[in-house]
């Protein structure tokens, strides 16, 4: 049977799932039926991650036992704890949310049960627990005291007091809280499919989410906010955003927080959160960031060529400012867009093993054939002979690809 060659999955449909809906050339999305802006203004990421796993909007006595049961779940093993504390205070937080991920498992009598039950409560320790991975690895990196977690908060208040030691505000909290929501599901992009590739070999559930904190490390996946971050310091002022923009644009450089490998249209995770990222700015004193931001949008969006091609902001272009606001690192950017989407790779999972198959795709062979097993003696090295790219190469494919797929 001829083999279709769809390099980068674009045009193939591998699942069916009832989590999450894009219509890229519109600007949609919606999880389990309702709007992402709708969720953004009035749900919280509690209520969301229900209505990513029931596929309906809780009642008010749901909510309330499902919000317990995470709060419930947010302690760690203090044997987690003492292995994350021999992390090398260096490491990147990825990675060490990648390693802590995977050590939860072995702290889960249930690490193995594939039940639907077993992987509910699986998914509900992940939820919880990886806020306060992060939120410990951060602590014992910088030489400071955990934060026991307060059963009281919701999952964005609980984190940022595990991560500073200070009460957050209601402001603070709620702007965390609308960007899980936000990075919650996103469809079957890299890391949700990884996971999903791996649960469908009847692994385990830590195994998938290690699967998928590894995929979305990747730059060309995760890290998109942190780049924007970084942009908008190194312009260091609203006078000299005109400047330096149009020098990149000029030498047809991309713009970080710029277009969408799956949205030709405004991001819709973004409409919401550019006013909610203004008043956040302005609340802690960054409004000046705020205003760059705003700057280069217009510029942006004053090319013709670039609306065209269907270049508009993604989320991770006002997200960047909220988190910098909010006081996180560079380096937790990433992180939290994992805390978050812990909630959708975990439904995924769920998902897959209810109709499971294995995910096992074809390969198009492009090497030669029939070639005779010559003895060592007789051999030569031919500067030609490998298949495989060179790390050189490797690196200038990957460099030529620049659309966020988160």
């Amino acid at each position: 049977m001829p083999l279709n060659i769809d390099k980068g999955l674009a045009g193939t449909v591998a699942a069916d799932t009832a989590l999450s809906f894009i219509d890229g050339a519109k600007g949609v999305l919606e999880y389990a039926g309702y709007d992402i802006d709708s969720l953004a203004r009035n749900s919280t990421f509690e209520e969301s991650t229900w209505l990513l796993w029931n596929g309906r909007l809780p009642t008010a006595a749901e909510l309330t036992a499902f919000t317990a049961s995470l709060q419930a779940c947010s302690d760690l093993d203090p044997r987690l704890i003492e292995l994350i504390r021999g992390i090398p205070k260096t490491t990147a937080p990825m990675d060490a949310l990648r390693t802590s991920v995977s050590a939860l498992g072995h702290f889960d009598p249930e690490a193995d049960d594939n039940s639907p039950e077993a992987n509910r409560r699986k998914a509900l320790r992940l939820v919880a627990r990886t806020p306060a991975l992060i939120a410990v690895f951060d602590r014992l990196r910088k030489g400071k005291p955990l934060v026991a977690p307060d059963r009281s908060l919701s999952v964005a208040g609980n984190f940022l007091w595990m991560l500073t030691g200070a009460r957050p505000t209601a402001a603070m909290e709620k702007a965390l809280d609308v960007c899980l929501v936000l990075h919650a599901d996103h469809g079957l992009n890299a890391s949700t499919f990884a996971a999903r590739v791996t649960i469908a070999t009847q692994s385990d559930l830590y195994s998938a989410a290690t699967t998928a904190v590894g995929t979305l490390k990747g730059p060309l996946h995760g890290g998109a906010n942190q780049e924007v971050m970084e942009m908008l310091l190194e312009i260091g002022d609203l006078s000299k955003v005109d400047g330096y923009i149009k020098e990149k644009l000029a030498r047809k450089e991309r713009i970080m927080g710029f277009g969408h490998r799956v949205y030709k249209a405004y991001d819709p995770r973004a409409t919401y959160l550019k006013t909610f990222a203004k008043q956040v700015a302005s609340d802690t004193g960054n409004l000046a960031l705020y205003e760059m931001s705003r700057r280069i949008e217009e510029i942006v969006l004053a090319q013709p060529n670039l609306i065209e091609k269907g270049i508009f902001p993604n989320v991770d272009f006002y997200s960047a400012t909220t988190y910098y606001s909010l006081g996180l690192d560079l380096d937790l950017f990433t992180c939290v867009f994992a805390a978050s989407r812990m909630s959708g790779w975990a439904g995924h999972c769920i998902e897959q093993l209810a109709a499971n198959k294995l995910i096992r795709p074809h390969a198009d062979y492009t090497g030669p054939h029939g070639l005779r097993y010559a003895p060592i003696g007789e051999r030569a090295v031919s500067a030609t002979s490998s298949t495989i790219p060179s790390a050189r190469q490797a690196m200038s494919v990957a460099a030529g690809s620049n659309a966020s797929s988160m």
